[in-house]
């Protein structure tokens, strides 16, 4: 297969049009050409010479994304389940808010975590995307806003896979992102979610970038979390906290940490108390995650007023929290859902 276009980064085209004996500058023609105006092939970019656009398709090929299924949910949210070029299919969700619109992208084709709450999951992993491929996803996204003036102003790297498990391919995707020539995303409005894959996490804090830090803990302490997250057996709770430390440290960037609540499992107030002794030194800013139920586990949701108790006592002894808000529930928006009914409808 030839490489896709949208994995290169202005640098490398301006490298790669150096090689070719072309002019450097016109890397940031086609860079204007891929992200400002979205064209959907060489052919439209007009102001490259005949013979360079020639080249540029003999020797690149434009990612397609075949739309599978999109649903739009009575709050505005809409999913799409995208077919890849090998069959595989991946999920994309736009979010509109009040305050812009965002998404969530997805960087691995399934998932080897093995977080037991999570349908991304569920059948395992199957390959990285390339660059390009998690590119695609917020070009094709935002091509659907064009039509009604809309723009995608944050990302959120938390959809299926795990990012830090696909790291040059998800901060090439970054470098693109936030470039001025390009779809020029702040640094600020997006958010990287890891599972607490620990040597990445101190990769990522010598990137010097404004981007944000998410990390899945989801429990308390080892042995609860071990439970929920098998990837904790091979970075345990306390490697995961000590390379967050080296992280605050070192970026002076407060730390995101996701908590899914369990009914039953991990929403107890004593669990709250543990979690706030934990967290309570730390820049650091809690977010409760209502869990999806997911038909293939057996996982119930907290009662409502168990949510806002646990919320509670982490307040209370200084601990940030908010309660995520909920969008797209009508149309199974959690991170794998749609493509488990789809790999489930392909077996048959």
């Amino acid at each position: 297969m030839k490489p896709f276009i949208y994995d290169y980064t202005l640098e490398q085209i301006q490298q790669w049009m150096k090689d070719n004996s072309e002019p450097t500058f016109r890397a940031a023609q086609l860079f204007d050409w891929l992200y400002v105006k979205r064209v959907k092939g060489f052919e439209e970019m007009t102001n490259l010479p005949k013979q360079l656009r020639e080249k540029l398709d003999e020797q690149f090929a434009f990612v397609t994304l075949e739309e599978i299924t999109k649903f739009e949910s009575k709050d505005g949210t809409v999913k799409f389940l995208f077919g890849l070029h090998d069959n595989h299919a991946i999920e994309t969700v736009v979010m509109r808010h009040n305050y812009g619109n965002s998404i969530c992208v997805t960087t691995q084709v399934g998932c080897r975590i093995g977080c037991t709450f999570c349908a991304s999951t569920l059948g395992g992993l199957k390959r990285n995307l390339t660059a390009g491929e998690i590119v695609a996803q917020v070009v094709t996204a935002q091509q659907m806003l064009d039509a009604t003036g809309e723009r995608i102003s944050s990302i959120v790297i938390m959809g299926s896979g795990e990012p830090f498990e696909n790291y040059e391919a998800t901060m090439d995707f970054l470098r693109i992102m936030i470039h001025e020539k390009g779809l020029h995303i702040g640094q600020r409005h997006i958010t990287v979610s890891t599972s607490g894959i620990v040597p990445s996490i101190y990769k990522f804090a010598e990137e010097n970038t404004q981007i944000n830090l998410a990390i899945s803990i989801h429990a308390p302490n080892d042995m609860l979390r071990s439970k929920l997250m098998p990837v904790n057996r091979r970075f345990p709770f306390e490697e995961v906290m000590e390379a967050c430390r080296y992280y605050l440290a070192k970026t002076g960037r407060r730390i995101t940490f996701e908590y899914a609540l369990i009914g039953g499992v991990n929403d107890r107030p004593e669990h709250a108390e543990e979690l706030a002794d934990v967290l309570q030194d730390l820049l650091c800013h809690v977010n409760l995650i209502p869990v999806n139920h997911v038909p293939e586990r057996k996982y119930v949701r907290t009662p409502r007023e168990d949510i806002f108790e646990f919320q509670r006592i982490l307040e209370r002894k200084k601990v940030n929290a908010t309660i995520r808000r909920e969008q797209g529930h009508d149309i199974a928006a959690a991170c794998g859902q749609l493509r488990a009914k789809h790999m489930e409808s392909q077996a048959r």
